[in-house]
């Protein structure tokens, strides 16, 4: 009977072009040699996928859609076909180092009981720069990459941040299916803080990985300030807000959030966005019906105390100007796994 690996490593790709086999490379270089990779085509038009040489990966499996399903489904569905024991998600414009996988295994076992690790990501086209470092959470509900484009020097030691990236995460698999994985509803952008934001509410912790390293392009695959990613950043940075915020604090921060939604309608302004991101807050308008009903199904599942939850975030808004890093020192909290009590959301 074949043992089932330590990771599922998944790739989403929509016309990565070259960097696809880059990132393959990097996960042939691997050290830690258990682990299958899944590569999930959302429908590509540059034939990125067609003469992928895979020689070399312990085992590997293409699957190729016939639409283009976004990041938060196509990850879904590769996820469903994983046999690891976690997921370590790696964008396709992304390229880890060869210790990867064994620093987050290391990371699994000084952190038992967490189910969720965030890793250093540097920016491909200058390594002497950040491309993240976890994902961070304004309490007035804007989320941001923490340190991104920031000097590496700014890179945090290990401690726990609100979210991992999703160009980078690892998740325990079956923690993973028992939340539902990712909101298909987002498409992209904010699903990952959406998913960390859903552990969060049931007890979970995220732990960021300093020496758990992928260089990431960052922009190889999508324009950051296109109008596409203008307006489903604005739609799903509200939907999430409204979803997974607990009430007292929804109550307490929606001022704030109102205030700050307002400022970025004003940059946008100025930026040539404004357009994108009305048209975003709209849509995200449109739909809250939905939205509201899951709500009432997260927050039922909510076992973390308001108190817990505030710590995993950041009040001040210089924070997310600057792009800061929000990474606390010490052990991430320790919850059982696998699996979990979280509600899974139809889409």
């Amino acid at each position: 009977m074949q043992t089932a690996p330590d990771f599922s490593v998944l790739i989403v790709n929509y016309n990565g072009g070259a960097y696809v086999q880059g990132a393959l490379e990097s996960l042939k270089a691997q050290t830690h040699r258990s682990f299958e990779v899944i590569l999930l085509d959302n429908a590509s038009a540059d034939g990125s996928v067609d003469a992928l040489d895979t020689a070399g990966l312990p085992a590997f499996t293409l699957m190729r859609e016939t639409e283009n399903h976004g990041f938060a489904r196509g990850n879904n569905l590769a996820a469903a076909q994983a046999s690891g024991t976690w997921l370590a998600l790696l964008n396709p414009d992304a390229a880890a180092r060869p210790d990867w996988l064994a620093e987050v295994l290391a990371g699994t076992v000084r952190h038992p009981g967490v189910t969720s690790f965030a890793c250093t990501q540097l920016w491909m086209p200058d390594e002497t720069k950040l491309d993240g470092a976890g994902d961070n959470y304004l309490v007035f509900g804007i989320p941001w990459r923490g340190g991104y484009h920031r000097p590496v020097t700014d890179l945090p030691a290990e401690g726990t941040c609100f979210s991992p990236c999703g160009a980078s995460a690892v998740y325990h698999r079956e923690t993973f299916a028992a939340a539902g994985g990712f909101d298909e509803r987002l498409f992209c952008f904010c699903e990952d803080v959406d998913l960390g934001f859903r552990l969060r509410l049931e007890g979970g912790d995220c732990v960021f990985l300093p020496d758990a390293v992928v260089s990431h392009a960052g922009g190889g695959l999508s324009e950051k300030v296109s109008g596409f990613a203008v307006r489903h950043g604005t739609r799903n940075r509200l939907w999430v807000y409204l979803k997974c915020m607990p009430m007292p604090l929804l109550i307490l921060t929606l001022p704030g959030h109102l205030a700050l939604t307002a400022a970025i309608l004003l940059r946008g302004l100025m930026t040539g966005r404004f357009a994108d991101a009305m048209a975003g807050l709209i849509e995200a308008l449109r739909g809250l019906g939905p939205v509201w009903a899951d709500r009432r199904v997260v927050q039922a599942h909510r076992t973390a105390g308001l108190g817990t939850l505030l710590r995993a975030m950041v009040w001040n808004p210089m924070a997310l100007i600057g792009r800061k890093t929000a990474v606390r020192r010490g052990a991430g909290s320790v919850r059982k796994h696998p699996g979990s009590s979280l509600p899974i959301i139809r889409m």
